[in-house]
C-alpha cells in the first residue's frame, strides 16, 4: 500500500512509465541473448531493487547486490528457493562499504555481465567513476548494460517528472551532454546504443499505451528521434578481444 501512494502521482505520467517498462524489456533481450553466446555466464546486477529477472530468463549464474533493507524484503517476498537459476543476494550499505569487497565470490574466470538499471542518473560523476573502477578491478573482461540519459533530454522531456522524483524524496544529478563518453574515457567499448522510445514504436508499446497508429508513430520519431536519441541503453564491453562489430545508433 505504501509503494502504491508513492506511484500514485506518476501513474498519469504515460511517456516514462513506457520508458522504464521498455527499458527491462530492452535489458532482457540483451542478457538472453549473453546467455545464448556463452556456455557459462555470471550475471550480476547492481542496485537491483525489485528486479525479478533471474525468475524470468532462463540459465546463469545470478547475484543480486543492494541496500540490506531491500534485499531482506525481497528475500522475505521472493525467496530465493523459488529461482529456477543459482541465485545469491548480497547485501551493501553503499555508503560505508565498498563494492570491490561484494565482487570477490563472483567468478572472474567466467563471461560476466553486469546490469545497472535505472541508477546512473542519480550519482555523482566522482561516485559513477568509483563505481566503474571497482567493476573493472573485479572483472578485467565484462559486459555492461546500463542506461543513461543526456543533458539535452533532460531539459527536454524530464523536468516534470524529475519533479515528482524530488517530491518523493529522490533526485537526478546533472546529466552531461553526452554521457558514453565517461564510460568510453574508463576504457569501455560501445557496442550499441538501443533508444528507449524507438524501441517502443518497434514493439508496439506505444500504440498499446498511448494509440497511436504505427504510421503515426514512424512519422513522430523519425522526427523526434535526435531529441528522443538522449535516452537509451547502452551495451559496453571492457577488456573483451572480440571482433569488433561497434555500432552507434
Amino acid at each position: 500500500e505504501r509503494g502504491k501512494s508513492i506511484y500514485e502521482p506518476f501513474r498519469s505520467e504515460k511517456m516514462p512509465n513506457i520508458s522504464n517498462i521498455t527499458r527491462c524489456r530492452i535489458i532482457d533481450d540483451c542478457v538472453a541473448r549473453e546467455l545464448d553466446n556463452a556456455n557459462e555466464v555470471n550475471i550480476v546486477t547492481i542496485g537491483a531493487g525489485f528486479d525479478t529477472r533471474p525468475y524470468r530468463i532462463k540459465g546463469g549464474n545470478w547475484t543480486e547486490i543492494d541496500e540490506p533493507q531491500i534485499i531482506h524484503y525481497k528475500n522475505e517476498k521472493l525467496p530465493i528457493e523459488q529461482c529456477g537459476n543459482p541465485l545469491k543476494r548480497i547485501t551493501i550499505d553503499f555508503a560505508n562499504e565498498t563494492l570491490m569487497d561484494k565482487l570477490q565470490g563472483v567468478d572472474q574466470r567466467v563471461h560476466t555481465v553486469i546490469v545497472i538499471e535505472g541508477v546512473f542518473m542519480y550519482l555523482q560523476p566522482e561516485a559513477i567513476d568509483t563505481t566503474l573502477n571497482e567493476i573493472q578491478q573485479a572483472f578485467p573482461e565484462h559486459v555492461l548494460f546500463c542506461d543513461l540519459m543526456s543533458r539535452h533530454f533532460f531539459n527536454k522531456f524530464a523536468k516534470r517528472i524529475h519533479t515528482k522524483l524530488v517530491a518523493a524524496g529522490a533526485a537526478f544529478t546533472d546529466r552531461p551532454d553526452n554521457p558514453e563518453n565517461d564510460f568510453i574515457h574508463k576504457n569501455y567499448e560501445l557496442v550499441e546504443r538501443i533508444p528507449m522510445f524507438r524501441r517502443a514504436g518497434e514493439l508496439g508499446v506505444l500504440w498499446d499505451e498511448l494509440k497511436i497508429p504505427p504510421l503515426v508513430i514512424r512519422l513522430l520519431l523519425n522526427y523526434l528521434m535526435k531529441d528522443l536519441n538522449g535516452y537509451a541503453v547502452h551495451h559496453f564491453r571492457y577488456g573483451l578481444n572480440q571482433r569488433s562489430d561497434s555500432r552507434k545508433i
